[in-house]
């Protein structure tokens, strides 16, 4: 037996562990807005994605002009840490195709993830994989992650088809378009910071996404707080989403929401010390069960506390050195 062996060794079998995803996906699509964000991920680091948005960020009737800018911008030297993805348009839209084939052909080998918005089903989420990647073959550029919008009706009934699709790294649930789609039955405070969290078809909805990501090892991405000024609600929203409905990233629309949304899903400095004694331990028991304190543990808590300290990692949370060389490979 080999005490050293490293907790994604000794705790998943190949192809259980979820894709590690930054917390915060970060939105922009006006061209100032998708600068000054390169920038800001430049100077902090990798700790959030940037997604490009082709999508609502085109002026209608400048579709293609738009997406050889975010291709452009792709290609920059602000682009320095590999974590800038770009949200094409809908399946159904002319400008689908168009948007794929240029940002494949002009920036793939820089694209972190496709998002792929409004799919009614998972034969459209299907096609526009398939469509994705017969544009990489042709271009011969490899096939970036896709992720998607639930955000139709027909996506929240086949949520689960959609999770367990080979291409998919993560499910978004778009709250406003969701909304949007119930035709007035749900009023306007569902698209509130207190709503969202209280009306039960969100609730419902937000709870389906969160468990069929979890079911197929893929991230699940919680909805934009419209309300970017109220930093207090902003953090209370983030704190819910990871803490009482199972989201592992959150969507962000503003600068000023990044930072307290990577505070809200980073652990506590007490479940990061509880996690390291835990995990030490089993690893000197060589992943046996232990005793911890008052309570027994095995493999199955020890992967709960496996997740949290890659949480811990992937928000800049201070880890003891000799954590940080043997099980990230950082100094």
């Amino acid at each position: 037996m080999n005490a050293a062996l490293h907790p994604r060794q000794a705790l998943f079998d190949e192809g259980d562990a979820a894709t590690l995803l930054p917390v915060v996906d970060h939105y922009c699509g006006v061209e100032a807005r998708m600068r000054k964000s390169l920038e800001l991920q430049a100077q902090m680091g990798p700790v959030f994605d940037i997604t490009l948005d082709c999508e609502d960020g085109a002026p209608i009737g400048g579709e293609v002009e738009h997406a050889a800018l975010v291709a452009e911008l792709l290609n920059s030297p602000l682009n320095k840490h590999g974590r800038v993805g770009a949200r094409v348009h809908p399946l159904d839209h002319a400008s689908f195709e168009a948007d794929v084939d240029a940002l494949i052909s002009k920036a793939g080998a820089m694209l972190a993830y496709l998002m792929v918005p409004k799919p009614r089903s998972a034969n459209e989420v299907a096609q526009a994989c398939d469509f994705i990647d017969a544009t990489c073959a042709r271009h011969g550029v490899k096939q970036p992650p896709v992720h998607t919008l639930i955000e139709t009706h027909g996506a929240l009934r086949e949520v689960q088809q959609i999770a367990a699709h080979p291409r998919i790294e993560s499910l978004s649930f778009g709250l406003m378009d969701f909304v949007s789609a119930h035709r007035g039955a749900i009023p306007r405070s569902g698209l509130t910071v207190q709503g969202q969290f209280n009306h039960p078809l969100v609730v419902r909805a937000k709870l389906e996404i969160a468990a069929a990501a979890h079911a197929h090892a893929k991230t699940p991405s919680h909805c934009v707080v419209t309300e970017f000024k109220n930093a207090a609600a902003l953090q209370e929203a983030a704190t819910r989403a990871a803490r009482e409905f199972g989201y592992t990233r959150m969507w962000s629309i503003h600068p000023n929401q990044i930072q307290p949304i990577i505070d809200a899903f980073a652990p506590s400095v007490a479940e990061i010390d509880e996690a390291v004694e835990i995990l030490q331990a089993a690893q000197a028991a060589h992943w046996a069960p232990i005793q911890h304190r008052d309570s027994l543990h095995d493999r199955a808590s020890y992967r709960f506390f496996w997740h949290l300290l890659q949480r811990a990692h992937g928000t800049s949370q201070p880890l003891p050195v000799e954590i940080r060389q043997a099980w990230f490979g950082t100094a």
